[in-house]
C-alpha cells in the first residue's frame, strides 16, 4: 500500500499505529463534528455539524422555495386567461400553450441538473438560474404594462388577434421563466437534502422530514399565489399581479444567498451522462471483443479510499444488468487504467446501474402528471363559469379556485408528519411509516377518483337544467383529492429519488422526477389536440372555446380510464423493483476490489459504502 500525508490514513502512522489511535483520541470531539459525505463549508474546508447545515441553513432554502413557487403559481393558475383575455387566443389553444410551457419548464430540470452536476454545483446554479428567472418575470410584467405589446381590449367580434411581434416578446419571456424553474428546481431539494448528513442517524431523521416541511412550503407558495395574488390581478390588473411575483422571484435570490455562511456544499463531480455513456462504450468494446465476466474478481476497482468520481463514495457490485459489467473487465494488466473509455470501474458500473433500475418507477408515475396538469387549465376555466359568489359584493377569482387543493396540503403535510407517521411506525416499524414507493402508491390511487369527481361534477353542470349556476364550490373534491394525490406521490417521489441515487447522481435523479411532470403536460396537450382532431375541432369537438357547449366530462373519464391502467402499472413495476440494498449481492457486499482485478475483505472500513433503501 502506498504511503500518504492524510493524517487520517491509518498507513501514515504504519508501524506505530498507536500514533494514529493517540491522534484521534485527542481530536475525538473535532472529528465527530465533521460531516462525512464530503460537503464542505463557503470557505472550502469539510463542514462542522454545529455551524453548517441542518435546520441553521434549511429555513433560507424553504424560504426561497415559497418565493419561487409563488412567483410560478402566480403565473400558471391565471395565465389561460392572461392568454384569452388580454392576447385574444383561443380556450383550446391558450390551454396547450401553458400545458406545454409548463412541460418545457419542468423538461428543462435535466439540464439545471447537468449544469449543477459537472460544473456550478447547486448553490451557483439555483443563483444564476434564478437571475434569468428574475429577467423572464420583468418581461412578463412590461408586457402587461405596455399597450404595444397587447393587441387593444376587444369590443366587437371578430377580435384583433396579437400580433407576431407581441406574441414573441411574451414567449420570449415565458421561455425564460421556464430555463429559470428548470435550472432551480432539480437543485433546490437536492442542496435542502445536502444540509442533512446521511451518516448522522439523527440528522438522516430531519432529512426525511426536510422533505415533507419542503412540499409544505411549496404549498404555502401556491396558497399565496392563488389568494392573494389572483385577487390582486382580478382586482388591480395584470400589472400589478405580475409584478409582484418579480419581487417576489428578486426577493428570493436575495434571501438565498443570505445563507452562504450557513450552507453545506457538494463540489461538482462531473456529468453522470458522459460516465454513462464511458460504461456503453467500455462495455460494447469489450463484447465484440469477446470478452465475458467469469468472477466477481475480474472487476476493476481503484484502490483510493473514495471513488475515482469526485466526492462519491465506491459502491458494490450487484448481479443486475451484468452485461454493463463488461466495461470494468481488465483486458490487458498493461492497460492504461485511467481511460474511462476503455476502462470503467465498478463504481461507475454500479452508478449506471442504479439510474436504469429507476427509470420503470419513473415511467409508471406520469399518469399523474397529465390528470394534474388540468389544475391550473380546465379545472380553474370550469370555475370561470360557475357561481363564485360569496355574497352581494364578494366574488372569488376563478384563479383562486385550486385553494381547495393547496390548502388541503398545507393541512395534510403536517398531519401526515405528526401524526400519521407515528402511528404507521408503531404498526410497520419502517423509519417512515411507510416505504416511499406504498406513498407514491397510495398518491396515485387517490387520482383514479379526482378525475372521477371531475367527470361527474362536469356533466352534472353541463347538462342538468334543473340546476341553477352551479356553486365553484362542487369543483372542491375533484381539487381536494388531486391535491392529495399530490401530497403522497410527489413526497414520496422526493424521497425515492434521492434515496435512490447514487452520491453523483443526485441531482439527476431530483430532474428526473420533475422532468415527468413537464412530460405529463406535454402529453396532456397531445391528448387535447388528438381528441380536438377526431372529434371536431375547437367549433364542434369535446373541447370547445364555450365550456357550456363542449364535451369536457369525456375528457375527464379519458384521463380516469388512464390513471386506473397506470396504478395496476406502477403495483405491478413496485412490487418487482429491486431496491439499492436488495440489488446487492448477498456473499459479497463487503468485497472490495483493487488496481489489478484482486479481490479482498473489508467491511466499511474496506472502503465500500452501501446506502441502503
Amino acid at each position: 500500500m502506498e504511503k500518504t500525508s492524510d493524517p487520517y490514513d491509518k498507513s501514515f502512522y504504519q508501524p506505530s499505529l498507536e500514533k494514529f489511535e493517540y491522534f484521534v483520541d485527542q481530536n475525538k470531539e473535532q472529528i465527530s463534528n465533521l460531516v462525512s459525505n464530503g460537503c464542505v463549508d463557503f470557505r472550502g474546508r469539510i463542514a462542522s455539524k454545529q455551524t453548517t447545515g441542518g435546520w441553521k441553513a434549511s429555513p433560507f432554502i424553504i424560504v426561497n422555495e415559497v418565493a419561487e413557487r409563488l412567483a410560478f403559481f402566480a403565473i400558471g393558475v391565471n395565465m389561460v386567461a392572461y392568454l384569452v383575455l388580454e392576447m385574444q387566443k383561443s380556450l383550446p389553444n391558450s390551454v396547450t400553450i401553458v400545458t406545454d410551457w409548463i412541460g418545457a419548464a419542468y423538461v428543462l430540470t435535466i439540464l439545471g441538473a447537468f449544469l449543477a452536476d459537472a460544473y456550478l454545483g447547486r448553490f451557483k446554479t439555483i443563483v444564476t438560474f434564478s437571475c434569468i428567472y428574475a429577467v423572464g418575470m420583468v418581461m412578463l410584467t412590461l408586457s402587461a404594462s405596455i399597450d404595444r405589446l397587447r393587441p387593444p381590449p376587444c369590443k366587437a367580434k371578430p377580435c384583433t388577434k396579437a400580433t407576431d411581434g407581441q406574441s414573441v416578446f411574451l414567449y420570449a419571456a415565458l421561455s425564460l421563466i421556464a430555463l429559470g424553474t428548470g435550472g432551480i428546481k432539480p437543485c433546490v431539494s437536492s442542496f435542502g437534502a445536502d444540509q442533512f448528513d446521511e451518516a448522522d442517524e439523527k440528522e438522516a431523521l430531519k432529512k426525511y422530514a426536510f422533505f415533507n416541511w419542503f412540499f409544505f412550503a411549496i404549498n404555502m407558495g401556491a396558497l399565496l399565489a392563488i389568494t392573494v395574488l389572483v385577487y390582486v390581478q382580478d382586482k388591480f390588473g395584470w400589472e400589478l399581479g405580475f409584478g409582484i411575483p418579480a419581487g417576489a422571484i428578486i426577493l428570493s435570490i436575495i434571501i438565498i444567498v443570505v445563507g452562504v455562511p450557513y450552507y453545506r456544499y457538494q463540489k461538482p463531480m462531473g456529468s453522470p451522462f458522459t460516465r454513462f455513456l464511458q460504461v456503453f462504450v467500455a462495455a460494447l468494446r469489450n463484447h465484440f471483443r469477446g470478452v465475458d465476466v467469469n468472477r466477481q474478481d475480474d472487476l476493476y476497482e481503484v484502490r483510493t479510499k473514495e471513488s475515482d468520481i469526485i466526492g462519491a463514495r465506491k459502491l458494490t457490485h450487484t448481479s443486475q444488468y451484468r452485461f454493463l459489467d463488461k466495461a470494468a473487465v481488465i483486458t490487458d494488466p498493461l492497460c492504461d487504467k485511467t481511460n474511462r473509455w476503455r476502462l470503467c470501474t465498478v463504481t461507475q458500473v454500479e452508478e449506471l446501474k442504479f439510474f436504469i433500475r429507476i427509470l420503470p418507477v419513473w415511467a409508471s408515475t406520469v399518469a399523474l402528471s397529465i390528470s394534474f396538469a388540468q389544475f391550473s387549465t380546465f379545472f380553474v376555466s370550469q370555475a370561470s363559469i360557475m357561481d363564485r359568489n360569496l355574497g352581494p359584493n364578494l366574488q372569488i377569482p376563478s384563479g383562486s379556485a385550486p385553494i381547495f387543493g393547496a390548502v388541503n396540503a398545507l393541512v395534510l403535510v403536517p398531519l401526515y408528519e405528526k401524526f400519521i407517521i407515528p402511528t404507521l411506525r408503531r404498526r410497520t416499524g419502517h423509519h417512515r411509516g411507510i416505504t416511499s414507493l406504498q406513498r407514491m402508491g397510495v398518491g396515485l390511487f387517490v387520482s383514479i377518483f379526482a378525475t372521477t369527481s371531475a367527470a361527474i361534477v362536469e356533466r352534472k353542470r353541463r347538462d342538468d337544467p334543473t340546476l341553477p349556476a352551479v356553486s365553484v364550490f362542487w369543483l372542491g373534491p375533484q381539487f381536494f383529492l388531486i391535491g392529495s394525490a399530490e401530497v403522497f406521490t410527489y413526497v414520496g417521489q422526493l424521497e425515492f429519488f434521492y434515496d435512490e441515487a447514487t452520491d453523483g447522481t443526485r441531482s439527476i435523479s431530483s430532474a428526473m422526477f420533475l422532468s415527468e411532470i413537464g412530460i405529463g403536460s406535454w402529453l396532456s396537450t397531445a391528448i387535447v389536440k388528438i381528441i380536438g382532431r377526431f372529434t371536431g375541432g375547437e367549433e364542434r369537438g369535446w373541447l370547445r372555446n364555450d365550456l357550456n357547449k363542449s364535451k369536457l366530462d369525456y375528457f375527464y373519464w379519458i384521463l380516469t380510464l388512464i390513471n386506473g391502467v397506470n396504478f395496476v402499472v406502477y403495483v405491478l413495476v413496485a412490487w418487482s423493483y429491486k431496491g439499492r440494498g436488495k440489488a446487492s449481492n448477498s456473499v459479497s457486499d463487503d468485497v472490495v476490489f483493487d488496481d489489478y482485478g484482486d479481490s479482498r475483505r473489508g467491511g466499511r472500513d474496506g472502503d465500500l459504502t452501501m446506502i441502503e433503501l
